[in-house]
């Protein structure tokens, strides 16, 4: 498995990775949260000092007003009545008002607000003047109306400010919420692309490794000893997939022993066995003279046995070959009817040279298979059944989808398989007890390798028990469960 460069560093172990991918993810999240939650605070804050300053203008305003209407009266009376006393309360009233007005020109004004406060405070200073430049005399009457009248008028537009101040205040607030909520809809998009961002990164960083180490197991799994395995990723990771490939180089090398093995096993032993074939052979031709009768019946024993003992030879290596093509699936749309047709017509000269018959019944029926896997499992057990089968005796498949398997029954009139026989015939090498034909002659191999098969695809083989003759049952699913994880 050939793998590029680390575009970007990762942390020491997975937890970790998983640590660092979390905090991505939630800083953003995290940031978007703080920065409403100020903002709140300061439209909270901004809030308040608007009721304030309303509620400011509002008292102000009115006490204003209030004074305004005392320093009217007053002007009134002393224009015609010049009291000491009069002029005392006059004089309290403007330093009242001096006062009030004071507060309120400190208050947020605009422009005109302020210009018209100004205007006010200045009518009353001048009346005020009025009296205060003459202590003794009388004002004339008619400049007393006028500024008194002037000053009055004015306490309508002072009186507004307070109304004006409260409306600016609240325009104020709702231009900064909607500001704030634009900025905080626009944080929080950000926010979430991000979060978005980092998820994906997370996802491909926490993904990419563990993709690497399946892709890696499947590769073990599948007996390909060629590929290095590297795996990215945390250290502790890459130190799995350190282990992985140096099991790889174990089984690579286990897997090469076999093989020598095999090919020494199968020279050293067919080397010498040709030679007793050959000299068995030139005795039986008595090229080395002629031979009693006995001599000759001893000279056959021996060679139908290394005949027998050949093919015993021959078997043996293709088990080991079996077994290790069971490893893998070369899967494939598959006509199950079509397959077992073809299998009943290959058997159908060795049934009728014994004088039996054969039925298959199997409606159509498609399933995802090994073509050759599944084909040496039915030639086995079709296989057994014509040959344990008496003369004049039937072999019946039947074939049928159930519970979402196929399932495929070889039944035969046979001796049938023994109770206590039904698990250990499918071990390699087991021969069964004498049936009521007589012993069998075979290797053991054949059931064993259609167990291998059969497991491959994640079915099973089974003996059913049966009051006469043999029942084996195939079960297979209709998609292995192996290939259903590959395409995972």
């Amino acid at each position: 498995m050939t793998l590029g460069p680390r575009a970007l560093p990762y942390p020491r172990s997975f937890l970790g990775l998983l640590v660092a991918g979390i905090l991505a993810v939630a800083l953003p999240l995290a940031g978007a949260l703080l920065y409403s939650a100020w903002h709140a605070e300061r439209l909270a804050e901004q809030s308040r000092n608007a009721v304030f300053d309303a509620a400011q203008a509002a008292r102000a305003s009115r006490s204003l007003v209030n004074r305004i209407g005392s320093i009217e009266r007053l002007a009134q009376q002393l224009a015609v009545l010049p009291d000491a006393e009069l002029r005392a309360d006059y004089a309290r009233v403007h330093a009242s008002f001096k006062q009030v007005s004071s507060e309120l020109s400190l208050l947020p004004l605009d422009e005109d607000q302020l210009a018209a406060l100004n205007r006010t405070i200045d009518r009353e200073q001048a009346l005020y003047d009025l009296f205060d430049s003459a202590p003794r005399a009388r004002p004339a009457a008619r400049v007393v109306r006028e500024l008194a009248g002037a000053l009055a008028e004015d306490a309508y537009q002072v009186l507004a400010i307070s109304y004006l101040v409260a409306d600016r205040e609240a325009e104020r607030l709702r231009a900064n919420a909607e500001e704030v909520q634009r900025r905080l809809i626009a944080l929080v998009a950000l926010a979430i692309a991000l979060a978005l961002a980092a998820a994906l990164a997370l996802t491909r960083a926490v993904a990419q490794p563990i993709a690497e180490l399946d892709s890696a197991i499947r590769q073990l799994g599948s007996a390909d000893f060629t590929q290095p395995i590297r795996v990215r990723g945390p250290e502790d990771l890459r130190s799995l997939g350190e282990r992985l490939d140096w099991l790889r180089q174990r089984l690579a090398e286990l897997e090469a022993q076999k093989s020598r093995f095999l090919r020494h096993l199968s020279h050293d032993l067919k080397t010498p066995l040709a030679a007793l074939r050959e000299g068995t052979e030139l005795l039986n031709d008595q090229v080395a003279g002629p031979l009693a009768p006995p001599q000759r019946q001893v000279v056959g024993i021996l060679r139908d046995n290394s005949v027998k003992l050949q093919h015993m030879i021959e078997e043996l290596l293709d088990f080991q070959r079996a077994l290790h093509a069971a490893a893998g699936l070369d899967a494939a749309p598959l006509a199950l009817d079509e397959l077992l047709r073809q299998s009943v017509e290959a058997h159908r000269l060795a049934v009728q040279a014994k004088g039996q018959r054969i039925e298959l019944s199997c409606a159509p029926l498609t399933l995802l298979a090994d073509a050759a896997k599944l084909r040496s499992i039915v030639d086995n057990l079709l296989g057994n059944a014509v040959k344990f089968t008496p003369p004049g005796g039937l072999v019946t498949v039947l074939a049928r989808e159930l519970g979402g398997q196929a399932v495929i029954d070889f039944l035969d009139t046979g001796p049938g398989v023994p109770a206590e026989e039904s698990e250990a015939i499918f071990d390699a090498f087991f021969r069964g007890r004498a049936g009521a034909s007589g012993r069998a002659e075979g290797s053991g191999l054949g059931l064993a390798i259609a167990r291998e098969f059969a497991q491959a695809h994640g079915g099973r083989i089974e003996v059913v028990a049966r009051a006469a003759g043999g029942h084996f049952r195939v079960t297979l699913p209709k998609r292995p469960a192996l290939l259903l994880a590959e395409a995972a």
